[in-house]
């Protein structure tokens, strides 16, 4: 990683913030561009669950914990739309820079690791929220979502985009192809969003399955932005906060370590 900063971008703090500013836009100019494949299609992919869930289940399962089954699912889509998108943009820039041999254009520019973690974890965040905010208006056209705790939602919104955001680049970082990524995606990413309570309450798993969700970070992603639209939750809202702070600060060391290393990236 090169250590030379232009004076002329690099504040008094020695923060390069024009630098990180413009890779920040560049990031979300990526995925706007495609808003069709990157912001929408979520939201229609979203309603299709939540129409057919709703179909199969509407009649058979009134409510979960005492709330209607259509806001319980509704909310935990919204929720797994967010994450999914947020670990996608992060992982596809980087596999996508080392295997077609851009990412030398994130190493050359006199960044930091710091500055282009943050730039490429904000934009992430950026694309999570409006991917949610996309949800949530589409899913509130055919169910009312009654947001009991606002602050809570949102907070579990960006925490949640953040997490799978540094998942994503450590995934870019650690994969040498698209397969390796795919594979990430689909055994690790995918199966942990599903099987955390998005679609059930994990009240009725078996004890030895209940417990194992609970050391489940994607579990307090979703039960705590759950409780934020519903009031309903199923663990500890002080341990979900304290796991998404954690989850947070470890994932970013890790990330750093690997990009000032440049392992993986630097040949």
């Amino acid at each position: 990683m090169t250590t030379s900063l232009s004076t002329t971008t690099v504040s008094n703090s020695g923060i390069n913030w024009l630098g990180t500013w413009t890779l920040y836009r560049k990031e979300v100019h990526r995925f706007v561009k495609v808003y069709n494949q990157t912001l929408l299609a979520p939201v229609v992919t979203s309603l299709l669950f939540l129409a057919i869930f709703n179909l199969a289940m509407g009649n058979h399962i009134a409510s979960v914990g005492g709330v209607p089954f259509g806001v319980f699912m509704g909310s935990g889509l919204i929720i797994m739309s967010v994450v999914q998108n947020a670990f996608a943009n992060t992982s596809s820039t980087f596999i996508m820079g080392k295997v077609m041999g851009t990412i030398i254009d994130y190493l050359m520019p006199p960044l930091s690791a710091g500055e282009i973690i943050f730039s490429s974890v904000m934009a992430a965040v950026t694309r999570g929220v409006i991917v949610g905010l996309l949800t949530t208006l589409a899913v509130w056209v055919f169910i009312d979502l009654p947001f009991m705790h606002p602050l809570y939602a949102l907070f579990y919104l960006i925490a949640a985009s953040m997490v799978l955001a540094l998942l994503g680049i450590l995934t870019g970082i650690i994969s040498e192809s698209f397969d390796q990524m795919s594979a990430v995606t689909s055994y690790v990413i995918t199966p942990l969003s599903f099987l955390s309570g998005t679609f059930y309450s994990v009240k009725n798993l078996p004890v030895i399955l209940y417990h194992l969700s609970h050391a489940n970070p994607f579990f307090y992603m979703i039960d705590g932005f759950r409780y934020g639209i519903t009031g309903y939750h199923d663990g500890s809202l002080a341990v979900g906060f304290w796991m998404m702070i954690m989850t947070i600060i470890i994932l970013w060391t890790v990330v750093y370590q690997l990009l000032a290393r440049g392992y993986r990236i630097k040949s």
